[in-house]
């Protein structure tokens, strides 16, 4: 079955992004530099592309870094008049993405803070149209919390690597980022600013999925 989940995204990407030389040399740079290979797909950088440029947004909040794939395709969508703030807290991390992001030609529209994200957010100033989690997994509703302040209503808000597997709804299941993934759909799901939904996806990253939120007020 993961076979064919990887087929498929394969021939999805392959159709609709085709060659695109400046993420895929992040992608080698990173495997180059030891990084985790952690990155979000393809298909799902082209997603959060595509959402933001939808949306208009113009300033972007990432939590989570890595050695910036997904900042890659955030800064393309704000372009040269907007500005995509990212968060990492390995210093080496932020050193390959900066380097990453120079290359693909969008380093100028990006700026990088080092460090734990949880003591860099209060020092940010918002709104943000479009925040995207995808940092430390136990720490996902706190980040929201922080994102709740710096957005406004319009502004969406997205969690990477909920569903774990489906691990979220087997009770037997209980690790600490299971747990977490769990408490933070409970936020969206009770807190009465937001109105979220979640899906799943397989693919070249197997089987998760994410949550999004629409901040109404």
């Amino acid at each position: 079955m993961a076979a064919d989940w990887e087929r498929t995204d394969t021939y999805l990407s392959d159709l609709l992004i085709g060659n695109d030389r400046a993420t895929e040399a992040a992608l080698v740079a990173n495997a180059e530099a030891g990084l985790p290979a952690i990155d979000v797909s393809r298909m799902q950088g082209k997603f959060l592309h595509l959402l933001a440029r939808a949306m208009g947004a113009r300033a972007v909040l990432e939590i989570g870094t890595l050695g910036g794939y997904s900042t890659i395709w955030l800064a393309r969508a704000v372009g040269d008049e907007g500005r995509v703030v990212t968060l990492e807290f390995e210093p080496r991390h932020a050193e390959v993405a900066r380097g990453n992001l120079d290359r693909a030609g969008v380093g100028g529209v990006v700026d990088i803070r080092v460090g734990p994200a949880l003591e860099s957010l209060p020092h940010l100033e918002g709104p943000f149209d479009l925040v995207f989690i995808d940092a430390d997994k136990e720490n996902n509703s706190n980040y929201v919390r922080e994102a709740l302040r710096l957005t406004r209503p319009g502004s969406v808000i997205i969690v990477d690597n909920i569903v774990r597997g489906g691990a979220i709804a087997d009770p037997d299941q209980d690790d600490e980022r299971v747990r977490a993934s769990r408490d933070v759909l409970a936020l969206f799901a009770s807190e009465p600013r937001l109105d979220a939904t979640a899906l799943q996806m397989v693919g070249v990253k197997d089987w998760d999925g994410f949550a999004m939120a629409l901040v109404v007020r």
